[in-house]
């Protein structure tokens, strides 16, 4: 069973971005809003400090948990942000590029953002979703 998901393109728009610029659901569906994944060991304790890209990938790690929680995987993902703690493009793109290797050829609109600070100490990425599927799927056994 499939959700539905459909990412929309269009030709009067730039077509060297690597995401869609809107998507779609067509199908009767749950939705899920995961809160913002952040690079945090089991423990609570940041990640790779100082390391755009280990945290990038302990981000991603955790938003499959998180969705897995709900049922859910990231091809069931609509939209997602992108926060990188830094002014620096360069850091910015080094984030991206962990984030898209994750996601594949599912490329949802997304939003990239360059901020002041997060919410952890030495936290430098995070990245928040939203998901649907189809409504009568069966839930992941997760913590309610």
């Amino acid at each position: 069973m499939t959700t539905g998901v459909r990412l929309i393109r269009h030709d009067q728009l730039a077509q060297t971005v690597d995401y869609a610029y809107a998507a779609t659901v067509d199908a009767p569906v749950r939705s899920i809003w995961v809160a913002g994944a952040c690079p945090l060991d089991l423990d609570g304790n940041t990640v790779a400090v100082g390391d755009f890209a280990g945290q990038a990938h302990q981000v991603m790690r955790n938003l499959v948990t998180a969705l897995e929680g709900a049922g859910a995987s990231l091809t069931d993902v609509v939209k997602t942000t992108v926060y990188v703690a830094s002014t620096r493009q360069a850091d910015l793109v080094t984030a991206w590029k962990v984030y898209k290797e994750a996601m594949g050829e599912h490329d949802v609109p997304s939003t990239l953002l360059g901020v002041t600070v997060l919410g952890y100490d030495d936290q430098l990425v995070e990245v928040e979703a939203v998901a649907v599927i189809a409504e009568g799927r069966q839930e992941a056994p997760g913590r309610g």
